[in-house]
């Protein structure tokens, strides 16, 4: 039913952490993917992690054409991509599976070190770290139908310095009349951190 793509980019440091949250999920994903872009920096993982299927790209695609030839690579009714250097609470397949809808999004709960890279709307402080709520909104990290999204794809917006390709997706899938369900849950945890591919 659900693929997991774990996207790479000079997080071979923080890897592990992200796919030990998957793998203990209290329900499993049928399929994790994991893609390094072109690094080289996350070799040691399928000694680790076997039951991973692994994909070390030779060279590197940038964040638009990598997310978008794994996208192409998945065959399960519903896909959603985590960065290798974040990470899932426990519960979160469970959660977004058990009443799906085309598109599923929910709240993040930001921490580490690093500054805002772009403005967080409703944000409040808990236990340390930013709960941003997604209410109404999309992010990189979102559940969603495969067949909707192959037809869209990912792609860059123009005219912008970051590529946005998952506002991109989000609209284009709305556009296409695809339905979306809002969970009101930090599921996911952004970590800020020295690596940051957008700083």
């Amino acid at each position: 039913m659900l693929t997991i793509v774990i996207a790479s980019y000079r997080y071979g440091h923080l890897a592990a952490h992200c796919i030990e949250s998957i793998l203990s999920q209290t329900k499993a994903p049928e399929h994790i993917l994991f893609v390094d872009d072109g690094v080289g920096d996350c070799k040691h993982l399928p000694k680790i992690y076997p039951q991973v299927e692994y994909l070390f790209r030779e060279n590197n695609l940038g964040t638009v054409e990598n997310f978008q030839d794994a996208l192409m690579r998945v065959n399960t009714e519903f896909t959603m991509f985590i960065g290798a250097d974040n990470w899932f609470r426990s519960d979160t397949v469970e959660i977004l599976t058990n009443e799906p809808a085309d598109i599923v999004t929910y709240d993040i709960m930001c921490t580490g070190e690093l500054l805002e890279t772009h403005p967080i709307n409703h944000e409040r402080k808990v236990w340390g770290d930013t709960y941003w709520s997604r209410e109404g909104g999309h992010h990189g990290s979102m559940m969603y139908r495969t067949s909707i999204g192959q037809e869209v794809g990912y792609s860059r917006n123009p005219g912008t310095r970051n590529t946005e390709e998952d506002l991109v997706l989000f609209d284009g899938m709305r556009r296409l009349g695809a339905t979306v369900k809002y969970i009101d849950k930090a599921l996911l945890y952004y970590r800020r951190h020295r690596e940051n591919f957008i700083k």
